[in-house]
């Protein structure tokens, strides 16, 4: 199951990296801020630049090189945390999921050693209502934990048989 696990992993990562590479230095979205794309109704997407000093939703955020070091040294520990489960894990669900946390993780560290923040820039809006500004590696973490979740809620126990001693 690693090997699964790790080629999805380095799949995310490289998707992520290409992706950002792309944003930043093709289109000169830190340049232009903003660029619609397509509104269908209250449905819409575009790319907004926004720097992360943060993690999820921002939260944590600070300037300085200290924070960011933390936030790098806190993915790092829980990727390698994650790489030891997934070499555990049980079935190809739960391997795909890691690596694709894992693969998020790793590429949004990429960002805080290079940038000292996270480049995100997918824009996604319904209703006047905009849901954070994310990426590939953003979005990766968000499936992989939601698999997780799926798993240990909807996985059948034991064959049926009573676990009770």
């Amino acid at each position: 199951m690693l090997r699964i696990g790790l080629i999805l992993a380095i799949l995310v990562l490289v998707a992520d990296q290409v992706s950002k590479w792309y944003i930043l230095y093709e289109v000169g979205l830190p340049q232009v801020g903003h660029i619609p794309l397509f509104a269908w109704g209250p449905f819409g997407f575009d790319l907004t630049m926004v720097w992360n000093r943060g993690v999820t939703f921002g939260m944590f955020a600070g300037d300085g090189l200290w924070t960011q070091v933390a936030l790098g040294v806190m993915a790092l520990a829980i990727a390698a945390f994650l790489l030891r489960w997934m070499a555990r894990a049980e079935n190809r669900l739960t391997a795909l999921a890691l690596g694709a946390v894992v693969g998020g993780a790793v590429g949004n560290v990429i960002d805080r050693a290079r940038f000292g923040a996270v480049a995100d820039f997918a824009d996604a809006h319904a209703w006047g209502w905009h849901w954070y500004v994310f990426n590939v590696a953003d979005a990766a973490i968000v499936i992989g934990v939601c698999c997780l979740l799926a798993d240990a809620l909807f996985r059948p126990s034991g064959g049926g048989k009573d676990q009770t001693p």
